[in-house]
């Protein structure tokens, strides 16, 4: 039996939030024979939600980067900043003039519009609107990690050095970077699950395509790169398979041979 792990984005779905039949069937087919399917995604519950359950089931979920993870809708972990911790970041946020968005399991938030820095994430921000957004003040104890952006990498990495000691800093890339409280990933949820289902890593399989994968993929006993992954997810990788589009999970698992009758 293997325990595997999905990324949702560029992996189990494409840039339209569609799902393949064929990405369905394989997950449904590995599971009938015996495996367990995880998502291990970097949305918090927000951004999740019934939404793929609703396209087809998994045994859990590990949200948020590791901050939070259910198995058969029973939530074993569930990591919040607390409202100390909340207000040290949001004050460091505006000192160093960082844009954000504050992820909670309940919902998201950001600063009000006309204090955003760069007209690039004001454009993000507005681009998902209809996500409902609540305030920084309303965010205090309420979220889990956090989504920014800086146009200029000396800013970051000043905010880096402040608060290193209780955040680790995921590069996303022009600009992007996701931030989570210090010892969690999405490596981190792999092994508590695994320790949580009696099971050895040597069992563990991840499947991904972006930079937020990479501390999964390097803790799994086998890793697999969609084909639309980006070049360092690519180097990781034990098997590259096809695009998210073009069977890619099918592909993947029928190499790992657990589509087998």
């Amino acid at each position: 039996m293997k325990i595997i792990f999905f990324d949702i984005d560029g992996t189990l779905i494409d840039e339209r939030f569609q799902m393949s039949d064929s990405t369905k069937r394989a997950i449904a087919k590995a599971r009938s024979n015996g495996h367990i399917c995880m998502i291990n995604t970097g949305r918090t519950d927000k951004l999740v939600g019934g939404r793929i359950s609703e396209l087809v089931e998994f045994d859990g979920y590990l949200m948020g980067c590791g901050t939070m993870i259910t198995y058969h809708n029973q939530i074993l972990l569930h990591k919040t900043f607390d409202e100390e911790q909340a207000r040290y970041i949001i004050d460091g946020l505006r000192k160093y003039k960082i844009d954000a968005v504050l992820e909670g399991s309940a919902n998201n938030f950001h600063d009000d519009l006309e204090k955003m820095n760069t007209k690039t994430f004001y454009d993000f921000v507005v681009r998902f609107a209809e996500c409902d957004y609540g305030s920084y003040e309303e965010a205090i104890g309420h979220f889990d990690k956090f989504y920014a952006y800086v146009e200029e990498r000396d800013t970051m990495d000043a905010f880096r050095r402040e608060y290193e000691h209780i955040l680790d800093f995921i590069d996303r890339e022009k600009g992007f970077y996701e931030i989570v409280p210090k010892g969690y990933s999405k490596a981190s949820g792999m092994q508590y699950i695994a320790r949580y289902l009696n099971l050895s890593m040597e069992d563990t399989v991840a499947i991904g395509d972006s930079t937020n994968d990479i501390p999964m993929l390097e803790a799994a006993h086998i890793s697999i790169a969609m084909g639309n992954a980006t070049g360092r997810v690519l180097d990781l990788a034990d098997y590259v398979t096809t695009d998210v589009d073009k069977d890619g999970i099918w592909n993947a698992l029928k190499w790992l041979g657990v589509l087998e009758f």
